[in-house]
């Protein structure tokens, strides 16, 4: 009640209705007073109704009223009073068929609400589960990460040291190579001196044959030793000629070693990369299928 309602003015209120020639009803005295719940007016004015036959007998005990006429006011009050409750009893009839169709419904909204609560309840342990088995997954994935970024800064620091590697390698074969073209123009130039001092020293032998007929045996013996000299000159630098491509067909391997272990290293970098990648989305499908399960069960 927003403020408190006293037996005297529902009494009040009941006789003005009365007087008024209408039956005194929960509605009308609550009209009436603007106040009081109906639980509280129809306990007063039941104590009304009792107190009134006790005002009538004393009104019909009066001197001044004759008897005759007490007694018409008794019947019309008795019938008044028999009216009023039939009207109550209807009144309360359909309150109390509202009211209980309103506890019924009350009723059911209830459990309609406790059971969205259970499922709510399960939704949210379901939830925090499946939170605790990504913030471990996350954590799990965290460590993989950080050593797949180790172990990718290792292999980055292979490879750049192969690749210098390659490098110096393949500076080592242009070196080589640059020797060998150089070996190589010497090898020629002294062939060529070669084949001209004995062009020429054939030239003069030729012009002096017959002059120098007595010394032919000093001469052969010379031709024999320069012989020598062109032949142990042209198999040093053949010598030299095959170290160098030796050395360049050993350079050329060892370079295409590391060229294909750089390959390698990139290929396992793609991999690392490709693996990380499904480790990521896959702990997400696991939570969503253990999610599932768990719903499933429950």
């Amino acid at each position: 009640m927003a403020r408190g309602i006293t037996q005297n003015q529902v009494n009040e209120a009941a006789d003005a209705i009365l007087a008024a020639g209408e039956n005194p009803t929960v509605e009308k005295v609550r009209a009436a007073l603007g106040t009081g719940s109906p639980n509280t007016i129809t306990r007063m004015l039941d104590g009304w109704r009792s107190q009134l036959g006790n005002r009538l007998r004393e009104l019909s005990a009066l001197p001044e009223v004759p008897d005759a006429v007490g007694q018409v006011m008794m019947e019309l009050w008795r019938l008044a009073i028999h009216q009023a409750e039939r009207t109550l009893e209807d009144r309360f009839a359909i309150e109390r068929a509202a009211l209980d169709t309103a506890q019924t419904q009350l009723a059911q909204e209830r459990e309609d609400w406790e059971a969205r609560l259970q499922a709510a309840e399960t939704q949210i342990a379901q939830a925090k589960v499946a939170r605790d088995l990504a913030e471990h997954a996350c954590a799990t994935l965290d460590g993989q990460l950080q050593d797949s970024h180790a172990l990718r800064a290792d292999l980055a620091q292979q490879r750049d040291r192969l690749q210098d590697q390659c490098d110096a390698q393949s500076a080592h074969i242009q070196m080589l190579r640059t020797q060998l073209d150089e070996n190589q123009v010497a090898l020629r130039t002294e062939r060529e001196r070669l084949e001209a001092y004995i062009r020429a020293t054939e030239d003069r032998a030729h012009l002096e044959v017959d002059r120098a007929r007595q010394d032919a045996k000093q001469w052969q013996q010379r031709h024999d030793t320069i012989e020598q000299i062109h032949r142990e000159v042209t198999s040093a630098q053949q010598a030299l000629l095959d170290s160098c491509r030796e050395q360049l067909r050993g350079a050329e391997q060892a370079a295409a070693r590391y060229v294909g272990q750089v390959a390698g290293l990139e290929r396992v970098i793609a991999k690392q990369a490709t693996t990380r990648r499904h480790k990521v989305s896959a702990p997400s499908d696991n939570a969503s299928h253990l999610a599932r399960q768990r719903k499933k069960r429950t």
